[in-house]
């Protein structure tokens, strides 16, 4: 019971950070040129971003990857975290148009997706039990 409390909280977090995450890489660029009318220029830093970045693959890999092995076993968000980091890293690499405000983003939301699957198998295993 303990772990699936924790794991259902890591993965409300990891919900939470990963749409915001999403949110920052699309309305960043569209709003850059005010950021600094509002003192918050901070957040089209490369450090911002990539603290959360980091953040949110720690907060996946201990809540997925917790979960995967000590509960359900089923791979399905596992690889949508993998993918979902996976077109994040391609944005942010290889994609320097346009393009980028929409693929990073679109990770972001996919690494939501994993913990919401996530959340559903791991609650479905606590019910069977």
């Amino acid at each position: 019971m303990h772990l699936h409390k924790t794991s259902s909280r890591l993965d409300r977090i990891g919900v939470t950070a990963s749409t915001l995450c999403a949110i920052h890489c699309a309305v960043v660029p569209v709003f850059i040129t005010s950021l600094p009318l509002l003192g918050m220029s901070f957040l089209a830093r490369p450090w911002v971003e990539w603290g959360m970045i980091l953040f949110a693959l720690m907060i996946g890999v201990y809540s997925i990857g917790g979960s995967y092995f000590k509960v359900h076993r089923n791979l399905l968000p596992l690889i949508l975290l993998v993918i979902g980091f996976g077109i994040i890293m391609l944005g942010h690499s290889l994609l320097h148009t346009n393009t980028e405000r929409y693929v990073v983003p679109a990770g972001g939301l996919l690494i939501a997706l994993a913990h919401v699957v996530n959340q559903r198998f791991v609650g479905a295993c606590s019910h069977e039990s």
